[in-house]
């Protein structure tokens, strides 16, 4: 566990405490806020959220990354449009789009800052590795008959 909190604990630069409260801030409103402007196609939505998370692990440490981490699907359930009817098998879902994003910032901070990869091939691991997980997550969910087939394609 000492291990993990400290990969967390690591960022690109250091910033005051209080900068980095502000920034955190302006992240956290932004990520809630592009799944509701931008619902539409998932690939952008999916997009824009990762960079974000991408962005975090590169810029906070700890549990700051927490709320980048959470927001955008809590932002997606109370839009409602990203799944249309099917939203409300979102929140199944919720709770392991939380740890696929946590599986995509920790990859990332492990990979990249704390070992020094390629920023590209961390960012590749990362992505397939956060892909993987939410597509094996889906597809057990999808077999035990708990989500529609749909969120094979969404979450793979």
């Amino acid at each position: 566990m000492k291990e993990i909190y400290a990969t967390l604990n690591q960022t690109s630069y250091e910033f005051m405490e209080r900068y980095e409260n502000i920034e955190l801030f302006v992240y956290s409103l932004v990520a809630f806020t592009i799944p509701l402007l931008f619902p539409h196609p998932q690939l952008l939505t999916g997009t824009l959220v990762n960079a974000f998370l991408i962005m975090a692990a590169l810029h906070f440490r700890g549990w700051k990354v927490l709320p980048l981490v959470m927001l955008p699907s809590i932002a997606a359930v109370l839009n409602g449009v990203l799944f249309g009817p099917f939203t409300i098998f979102l929140l199944y879902m919720m709770p392991f789009i939380w740890l696929g994003n946590f599986v995509l910032v920790y990859l990332f901070k492990k990979l990249h800052l704390a070992k020094g990869t390629n920023y590209f091939i961390t960012l590749g691991i990362s992505a397939l590795a956060k892909a993987a997980f939410l597509f094996a997550v889906a597809y057990i969910l999808v077999g035990a008959n708990i989500l529609p087939a749909m969120f094979l394609t969404a979450m793979g």
